[in-house]
């Protein structure tokens, strides 16, 4: 393994902890695993209501930058002013090595690859989606495209380099004329999800009253309509299988109304042999205890990067179905170790599921093929020391 001298990074996010997500997520473990490994990390993110403007955990340090919170604090957009420019001054002082950049459609990724292009430091471009944000409106879905192709334009003449947290990713960045100089796995601590799972917080099954033959199926994400939450209502609530069947939804957003109502109707339909539980937003260690009590994991979104709700699943060692959508298929092979679908037609879920469900012995020997698989290649301490070595080729890049 080639020897890296220790660097300060510094890693733009749009959003970052406290605020929960799957680019949050990866900029927080990433950054820990570099620090493990001897090196500084500073995190720039935007400022919420309620948050410090400067701040450090886990040996990281966080600049939160003055910003309006749009869409719910879904796009945040940098207030300029006197504080910014102070920011910038502070952030320059710091003195990088290298500046990673989460994402390519929000201002602060802008605003972090000019800052990099300025002050002459190595920088890269990490690609977390696999298609277009989708607002299920024809008309605001034309203008984020048009949005989206004119910031993406402006960014590549401030930053060269280009990653992706998937190879899915990494294609879908052709989409804008990017060629990218490789991946950057969105990964797993598999120790923290094996401590957890093995000593659960809360008896899921118990506290929902399932008995013990009863089907479990899990979905964990955000409640929005591109991550196929209708689908797989349709689908649990349709599927043939004699047992009952429970599933349970953790998550929170704009469609945790919609979902409620379907939850309740189901259960009468169905004279309570297909429940539907919402359990709302719930914390790490509570959602490897809902895995450990599941039989299946569903994610049937029609856009992801790389979900990490399927590397939780997988390393909680739960049977995965998920969609073609992403770099999900890069970690289960469809048939062998999980089930990837085409697409998230309902029908198609529902089958996928009265498939599953009926053997239990073949979900366990697909669910452990798929684990091996993680622990050989999605882990934080690969990705960063991948990270490490492409920084350590564009620097000297740069010093050639």
């Amino acid at each position: 393994m080639m020897h890296h001298d220790n660097k300060k990074f510094c890693i733009f996010s749009a959003q970052y902890l406290p605020h929960m997500g799957g680019v949050e997520r990866y900029t927080y473990y990433l950054a820990k695993e570099l620090v493990r490994d001897g090196n500084s990390v500073v995190i720039v993110t935007s400022l919420s209501p309620g948050l410090k403007e400067r701040e450090e955990t886990d040996g990281i340090k966080i600049y939160r930058l003055p910003s309006f919170n749009f869409m719910d604090g879904r796009m945040p957009v940098l207030k300029p002013g006197k504080a910014l420019r102070q920011a910038e001054n502070e952030l320059k002082a710091e003195k990088f090595d290298y500046v990673l950049i989460n994402t390519r459609f929000y201002f602060m990724s802008l605003f972090g690859a000019k800052f990099a292009k300025k002050n002459k430091i190595a920088s890269g471009v990490v690609e977390h989606g696999s298609g277009h944000l989708t607002f299920n409106n024809s008309i605001l879905d034309i203008a984020e495209k048009i949005y989206e192709h004119g910031i993406t334009g402006i960014l590549k003449y401030y930053c060269k380099d280009y990653y992706g947290v998937s190879k899915a990713c990494c294609k879908w960045s052709g989409h804008f004329g990017i060629k990218s100089k490789g991946v950057l796995y969105n990964a797993i601590d598999i120790d923290e999800v094996e401590e957890l799972t093995a000593n659960p917080i809360e008896d899921y099954r118990k506290l929902y009253g399932i008995e013990a033959g009863d089907m479990v199926i899990a979905y964990t994400g955000r409640m929005i309509k591109e991550k196929g939450i209708y689908e797989l209502a349709y689908a649990v609530e349709h599927m043939k299988y004699d047992g009952k069947v429970v599933l349970l939804m953790a998550g929170d957003g704009p469609e945790y109304d919609g979902i409620s109502a379907i939850s309740h109707s189901v259960s009468e339909k169905t004279d309570g042999k297909r429940r539907i539980e919402c359990l709302g937003r719930i914390d790490f260690p509570h959602i490897a205890a809902l895995l450990k009590h599941s039989d299946i994991y569903c994610l049937p979104s029609v856009s992801e990067g790389f979900p990490t709700s399927v590397l939780e699943a997988v390393a909680a060692k739960c049977f995965v179905i998920t969609t073609y959508n992403g770099g999900a298929r890069e970690l289960i092979e469809d048939g062998v170790s999980g089930v990837i679908l085409k697409d998230n037609n309902r029908e198609l879920i529902t089958k996928a599921l009265e498939k599953s469900a009926t053997d239990r012995e073949s979900r366990q020997k697909s669910a452990n093929l798929a684990y091996e698989k993680l622990k050989s290649g999605f882990t934080w301490k690969a990705t960063a020391h991948k990270l490490m070595a492409y920084a350590d080729r564009q620097m000297e890049e740069r010093h050639g």
